[in-house]
């Protein structure tokens, strides 16, 4: 009952009009900085921070919150229309939303990623709600043996999500690893994989130029291709009866990735320093493992939108809780809302549930809020959304190039990384033209700067011992289960492979 108390305090907080239209501000905002290419949240809620000292604290944090929320569910309106991702955490969204947008069902794409954002939302915010300080307690438990034993998890999902051709997929993921190993060394410092000593790979590949690359130039190329200079343009219709029947449809469709996407998203962005991309990688593998039909991934089924959707947005509310709870960040946003906490004289941690209830939970209140509203806006501008699919590709294709150009360049401020990301778009088309799955090398970007330090760590805790990974409690079970999802497949393509031979010998 104190909860709830604390909770309808925190909620009467976050309707106070200032709050309110601070609320509705910056979910509009969010929502058009989480589609541009190369923005995304971090950017929008650094370059917005200044803003903030006009206002109380409590409705400052409140207004980059709710940019942070708006920027989780925008990021997919631009995987979806155009084939780029607006932010790295809507990168599992273009393997299926833009594949439905080019079959005339980008309203049911982007219903489904507003959807599952609010369901994603609203499940974290509630579970954050009832369980943060055991939740805190229980991120603070995983050190580097738990966080590498759940990035092998996520490799064990990438196994899937190539197909039944497991040697293109080992080689997919290989080449996103030696991409993540390129720069410095996070241990010894030393430089490494920097070809022919260009400067500009010392800084390491951008995971946002490489998606950029791939799926906007690589997109464009291929669909280019596909057309052979045809003007074509995207069938989309849009009608108030249908986003009803979009709505049902996503609901239907989509409920097993929404709900794996909303507890996985969650669990993983209350880990510190892991964030909302890996979860909504994560929960894509997962998601594919789990369903019946996963031929069905990567050609425009709507759980594979749901998943990451619900994911992301889940995972944004998770790293709320150990900034907090514990005064860890838990993503690059909130190392930024972290700082500036501190600037308006509050200290996360422990003590700042007791100490400023008010703010806590008004600003836990405005979570409830800005995810309504959040919803509400993104389902308005759908009609905009709609109306740019319906412009032919020979004016889309000039718009996707531009776009991709300049949030290849926004990501760093290095024109290395622009011809780094043409690079990546033409290596990714002829990779398409043989057959080479992408989604795996895009992921194991991601995870590779995690997996291998808190590999080097774990193996340096125990003299190079690898039971680290086995003997652990949390660490064991996670290891085990992601052994048998990699092992799974191999034992898929063995049988298929004697029952073929006996087939011949019968």
């Amino acid at each position: 009952m104190d909860i709830l108390a604390l909770l309808s305090g925190g909620l009467l907080e976050a309707l106070q009009p200032i709050n309110l239209l601070l609320i509705i501000l910056g979910v509009t905002l969010g929502l058009f900085i989480g589609m541009m290419p190369g923005l995304g949240s971090v950017n929008g809620v650094a370059i917005l921070l200044p803003i903030t000292f006009l206002v109380p604290p409590a409705s400052a944090i409140i207004f980059l919150a709710a940019i942070y929320y708006g920027a989780m569910y925008g990021g997919a309106i631009s995987s979806i229309t155009l084939g780029i991702p607006g932010a790295s955490t809507a990168v599992a969204t273009t393997f299926d939303g833009r594949p439905l947008a080019m079959k005339g069902k980008a309203s049911l794409a982007l219903v489904t990623a507003a959807v599952a954002s609010f369901v994603g939302g609203t499940v974290s915010i509630v579970l954050f709600t009832a369980f943060a300080p055991l939740l805190a307690s229980v991120a603070l438990s995983f050190g580097s043996p738990e966080i590498f034993a759940l990035m092998l998890l996520a490799f064990a999902t990438f196994v899937g999500l190539g197909g039944d051709d497991i040697p293109k997929t080992i080689l997919s993921i290989c080449l996103g690893l030696v991409f993540a190993a390129v720069g410095f060394d996070e241990i010894s410092g030393a430089p490494r994989l920097v070809f022919l000593d260009i400067s500009g790979f010392l800084h390491g590949i951008n995971f946002l130029v490489l998606a950029i690359g791939v799926y906007g130039i690589g997109e464009m190329l291929w669909t280019l291709d596909t057309t052979r200079g045809k003007i074509t343009s995207t069938e989309a219709k849009m009608s108030l009866k249908g986003i009803v029947a979009d709505t049902k449809q996503s609901l239907v469709e989509g409920w097993r990735g929404m709900t794996i996407g909303s507890f996985l998203g969650f669990f993983v962005g209350i880990l510190p320093a892991a964030g909302a991309t890996p979860g909504s990688l994560m929960s894509y593998g997962v998601a594919k493992l789990m369903s019946k039909k996963p031929e069905s991934y990567g050609q425009g089924n709507p759980d594979g939108v749901a998943a990451p959707e619900a994911a992301n947005n889940s995972a944004s509310t998770g790293s709320m809780l150990p900034m907090l709870t514990l005064g860890i960040p838990g993503s690059p946003t909130t190392a930024i809302l972290l700082g500036g906490m501190v600037i308006w004289g509050l200290t996360p941690g422990p003590r700042l549930f007791a100490e400023q209830p008010e703010f806590v939970w008004g600003l836990i209140g405005s979570f409830y809020v800005s995810n309504f509203f959040a919803l509400v806006v993104n389902l308005s501008f759908i009609p905009l959304f709609i109306w740019m699919l319906r412009m032919p590709f020979t004016i889309l294709a000039p718009m996707i190039f531009v776009l991709s150009i300049v949030g290849g360049y926004a990501a760093t401020k290095d024109m290395h990384d622009v011809w780094l990301m043409l690079g990546f778009g033409l290596s990714a088309f002829f990779l398409r033209k043989f057959d080479y799955p992408l989604a795996p090398a895009v992921l194991a970007i991601v995870l590779g700067p995690i997996a291998e330090p808190t590999l080097r760590q774990s193996l340096l805790l125990s003299s190079g011992d690898p039971m680290i990974f086995l003997n652990r409690p949390i660490a064991g079970p996670i290891t085990v289960i992601a052994i048998i999802l990699i092992l799974l497949p191999l034992l898929k393509v063995i049988k298929n492979k004697m029952s073929s031979s006996g087939m011949k010998n019968a």
